[in-house]
């Protein structure tokens, strides 16, 4: 019956809609690449989304454009934003406004366009293998190479989430009234884990609806803010179009780009767009999933770059050229804000954490998420959900338990961890983008969806440009923080390992020409395999 509506282009009944979803389940389950099953997955074929097309006969074409399939699409690029919109994103939106005033508005806009070109080449990964990035490190990469990839994701994803954490237990606390200490909301924020078990037996869609409800809370409480402050609308608009920096807002300035990229988020939208079931054989099929997650993927950094527009205006507005714009962090933005704008009907101090919250519980969520994908993918670990999840989670929350205990003696400690934990993720940074890079760079991988020479020079360039500024930023750091000798030659063999595991990653992406690098590499790699 299915099959003869589909031929006549009739619409199919809510009945024969799951009917022809079972037989498809069944038929793509075979179609995809092949893998024992022992390995691990992203999704199991029953929890993936079914596109439903009535001609779904040819495997090249491209089906023409229809609103009904991008709604089914829209998602995971949502889930991806939200590492644009954690907490430590916003700490440094609200220093950026109070330091630089409107003048790194357009900063912000192009640092959020090359997040987005990085993103797409995840997602690009992700739909033409049908494989997220952890899972192809794991074969692409020699055993010591992927497990020191494996340690450093982790470690990135370890950083990320103790801001996170931070972040909603400080929004608990501003809710509570200081009734609830920085501890207390870090063991709140940890449960997050079970209620992510719990969304996701009830599907991905409702997970993403969950995700969609956190966005706009945090776009509503912001937006509050914006229209109570009232900031410069020409000031503003200049700041969006005319690139202005000076030497005393260069370390905002390389703060806004360094916070756009998380490793841990390029693994992590990888495996997402595999919630949907598309069969990386039928080149039409995964053509048209390209063309959808990249219109929703540019939408949901649209709106993500919209929030954050409106936190750094608030504090621009608000702190810019006053003696409190240095000493803003986290902990006191809310109370700054209070003193600034008063209460009224709905006092500024808690609509700021409304939106923090929202941004923290988002942020955690989607950390433990991409945690279960970077240790399955890396690892190739078969657990049951709740006990992965439980791992992942604990990876975080006993040092951000303990964390949360030392450091909350002062507003002070609580600012040099934050800029400890920057430096931590800006390490990192080369190890998400360089095996991205390479690997969507690599026909026999990616086959017909390899990208070009043009995308390929400016994905390089763009990622070139992220890992200088961060290591601006790291070397910033270290001439303020490194004292005493034993130190010194600690950090300084750290940073020698470090570069060489670097070289050996372009090396092998074969990014560079050959030279004599190039063949001190492959006699290098051929003692691996």
């Amino acid at each position: 019956m299915s099959a003869q509506l589909r031929q006549d282009h009739q619409p199919l009944s809510h009945d024969e809609e799951e009917e022809a979803g079972r037989l498809l389940r069944s038929q793509s389950s075979s179609a995809l690449p092949s893998s024992s099953d022992d390995d691990e997955v992203a999704f199991e074929s029953r929890e993936k989304i079914l596109i439903v097309d009535a001609a779904d006969d040819d495997s090249t074409e491209v089906p023409p454009f229809s609103w009904k399939k991008l709604w089914l699409f829209t998602g995971p690029g949502f889930l991806m934003s939200i590492a644009f919109l954690d907490p430590g994103n916003l700490e440094g939106d609200l220093q950026a406004g109070a330091i630089a005033g409107y003048s790194l508005l357009w900063l912000l806009m192009w640092a959020t366009a090359m997040g987005l070109l990085v993103q797409l080449l995840s997602a690009r990964l992700g739909v033409a293998t049908g494989r997220h990035l952890a899972e192809l490190c794991r074969e692409e990469y020699p055993k010591w190479a992927g497990l020191v990839l494996w340690f450093m994701a982790e470690l990135a994803l370890i950083g990320a989430d103790i801001q996170e954490v931070i972040g909603s237990a400080i929004a608990i606390q501003i809710l509570s009234n200081g009734f609830l200490p920085l501890w207390a909301g870090v063991l709140i924020t940890a449960s997050d884990c079970f209620l992510l078990l719990i969304l996701e037996n009830y599907g991905v869609r409702k997970l993403e609806g969950v995700f969609a409800v956190l966005i706009a809370t945090m776009a509503l409480s912001f937006a509050w803010m914006f229209v109570d402050t009232k900031p410069n609308g020409k000031e503003l608009l200049i700041g969006i179009l005319v690139p202005r920096l000076s030497s005393r807002t260069i370390r905002q300035a390389v703060g806004v780009v360094g916070c756009v990229i998380m490793p841990h988020n390029v693994f992590l939208h990888s495996a997402l767009v595999q919630s949907r079931n598309i069969d990386p054989h039928k080149k039409g099929r995964v053509q048209e999933a390209l063309n959808y997650y990249s219109i929703e993927s540019s939408i949901a950094l649209f709106i993500s770059f919209i929030i954050n527009l409106f936190v750094t205006t608030v504090f621009a507005k608000g702190f810019y050229g006053t003696k409190q714009a240095d000493s803003l962090g986290l902990v006191n933005a809310g109370q700054f804000l209070q003193e600034k704008y008063g209460g009224g009907l709905y006092p500024i101090l808690y609509i700021w954490g409304v939106g923090l919250l929202a941004a923290g519980q988002s942020s955690t969520i989607t950390g433990t998420y991409a945690g279960q994908f970077i240790m399955g993918g890396f690892l190739n670990l078969r657990l049951k959900k709740w006990l992965r999840a439980l791992i992942t989670r604990s990876f975080a929350i006993v040092p951000t338990i303990i964390v949360a205990i030392v450091f909350n003696t002062s507003e002070g400690s609580l600012d040099v961890l934050n800029e400890w934990l920057n430096v931590l993720q800006s390490v990192q940074i080369p190890f998400a983008l360089i095996p991205l890079l390479t690997l969507v760079s690599n026909e026999q991988i990616m086959g017909v969806f390899k990208i070009g020479p043009l995308l390929e020079k400016v994905a390089w360039t763009v990622a070139v440009l992220v890992m200088v500024i961060n290591g601006y930023l790291l070397l910033d750091f270290f001439i303020a923080e490194v004292n005493g000798l034993l130190f010194g030659v600690v950090v300084c063999s750290g940073t020698a390992a470090y570069l060489a595991f670097i070289i050996y990653l372009v090396l092998r992406s074969g990014a560079l020409p050959s030279t004599c690098f190039g063949s001190v590499y492959k006699r290098f790699a051929d003692t691996d395999t």
